[in-house]
């Protein structure tokens, strides 16, 4: 392997750029999704997150995460859930291929492990709930633990049957922990949970829905009681709980969750859903961003979330789970973590490296005097711009002003390139998923799409190849400062 070029997969991270000495540590409050205003985190809070690619922005974008589908028994209904069982073409939670065991969930662990050194965290996300299906979430806790003792150990669930388990989850040292929290007012509960499942028998309507609001705050209470860092997902579903949400952002936040996540609700027929068979729509990308900016003031947003199934590999925005289904995998797969230890090294340097940059990127936002500008990126991992147009599957979107350059979402669309030829039907659903967005960064772009996007008001540029995001975006605002200045000049 050459010393400047560290190759992890299909990622080629450049390690020869000059190190910068700013101080290494965890992320600044703005890079971990904290609300304006915020202060900057402890750093007893950073040290625990900093490597947590769904509790710190910054970490997504050098670690990977992986969901094992262990728990497939489920206490409640939602109206925007159906798990599907041995599907590969959907790309939304509750979702998975195959269903495993707890032996298999290890084994499939200690493979993943050896072939990606960027895994950092170990989820169970269902695909029905962890707490309810406990006993088989306990037990691939503990068999993976025994073997990858420093790999995070995360739980996802309703919380329904959550406060039964908190102290056992703090005995195993899980510290993190999400609970999908979509109202505080069981009337409005009522239109999204037909039915719990609760000691034994089937709760309807308002009782089901405020049995479910109690419990979901009691273990809030009981896992801020165990110093268990909490995310609460909140799925925004037009018309029932749009205008509701900040008031859970409110409530979340005062019974100590670290972070909220508010989601957009991913509804159409061929899901099988009660929203998607029923016409729902997901809210729009400006309607998602206006409920998350009203929430401001209130618990930290999480703004990278991309909703993974429950089998998820890799980093955030990918998945590589179909690369890991059971016949693929050895039946004793040997597991060394000298790799893993080698990317951690690396990823110490850079960010700090990173940190650095972003600060300077702040500051020369800050002396800009101009509008608001949103940006697409096409990056790949790493924090830079280092993707082809034509090869991203989503954008990140930016937006920079006199605040400095912050993440706020990202949008989906298929990949314009299939084979090395253009699709016009795939680059027309880019561009509307760019609606809003007058600029894109990227790698490399062919002229067609490049006149494409600039004939719907896009303008392309990849001068900032392989420059980190930060940097790219705030030159990218003081350039079109400037050719503004010059027009009315």
């Amino acid at each position: 392997m050459r010393a400047d070029i560290i190759r992890l997969d299909d990622l080629q991270v450049r390690t020869s750029r000059p190190r910068s000495l700013a101080p290494a540590g965890g992320c600044t409050a703005k890079r971990c999704g904290a609300a304006a205003g915020d202060n900057v985190l402890p750093e007893a809070t950073r040290a625990r997150i900093q490597d947590h690619p769904c509790y710190s922005e910054e970490a997504h974008h050098y670690f990977a995460r992986m969901h094992v589908a262990v728990a497939p028994a489920c206490n409640i209904q939602c109206n925007y859930c159906n798990r599907r069982y041995d599907c590969a073409n959907e790309s939304r939670p509750g979702v998975v291929s195959e269903r495993l065991t707890p032996e298999e969930g290890a084994r499939k662990v200690l493979a993943v492990a050896s072939r990606v050194p960027q895994l950092a965290v170990l989820g169970i996300a269902g695909p029905g709930d962890g707490a309810y299906d406990w006993a088989k979430t306990r037990a691939t806790f503990e068999l993976v633990h025994r073997r990858i003792p420093d790999l995070k150990l995360c739980l996802s669930t309703n919380g329904l049957a959550l406060p039964d388990h908190v102290d056992e989850l703090a005995e195993m040292n899980v510290a993190h922990v999400t609970v999908t929290i979509n109202m505080i007012d069981p009337e409005i509960g009522q239109a999204i949970y037909p039915w719990i499942f609760w000691q034994n028998r089937r709760r309807y309507g308002l009782e089901a829905s405020r049995i479910l609001h109690e419990r979901q705050m009691e273990s809030l209470e009981r896992l801020r009681a165990r110093d268990i860092l909490v995310k609460v997902n909140s799925v925004l579903i037009p018309g029932v709980n749009d205008h509701h949400l900040v008031e859970v952002n409110k409530a979340v936040k005062a019974r100590g969750a670290f972070l909220h996540n508010i989601m957009p609700l991913i509804a159409a027929p061929e899901h099988g859903t009660v929203f998607g068979l029923e016409g729902r729509r997901g809210p729009t990308a400006a309607e998602l961003q206006a409920v998350q900016d009203a929430c401001g003031g209130g618990a930290r947003l999480m703004r990278h979330c991309r909703q993974c199934r429950a089998d998820a590999v890799g980093m955030l925005g990918e998945d590589r789970g179909q690369e890991f289904t059971l016949d693929q995998l050895p039946e004793a797969p040997a597991y060394d973590p000298t790799e893993r230890e080698t990317y951690r090294a690396w990823v110490e340097t850079e960010r700090a490296d990173r940190r650095a940059a972003v600060e300077a990127a702040d500051a020369a936002a800050e002396a800009v005097p101009a509008p608001p500008l949103l940006v697409a990126v096409c990056t790949k991992g790493g924090g830079r711009i280092n993707q082809h147009f034509g090869k991203a599957r989503e954008f990140q979107i930016y937006a920079v002003d006199a605040a400095g350059v912050r993440l706020v979402g990202h949008r989906r669309a298929d990949n314009y390139c299939l084979g090395g030829h253009g699709d016009p039907d795939r680059l027309e659903r880019v561009i509307e998923a760019l609606e809003g967005v007058p600029v894109i960064l990227c790698q490399r772009i062919g002229n067609r799409p490049r006149n494409c996007l600039a004939a719907a008001g896009i303008e392309a540029v990849e001068a900032h190849a392989e420059a980190y995001i930060e940097t790219a975006v705030a030159a990218v605002y003081a350039d079109r400062a400037r050719m503004d200045a010059s027009a009315t000049a």
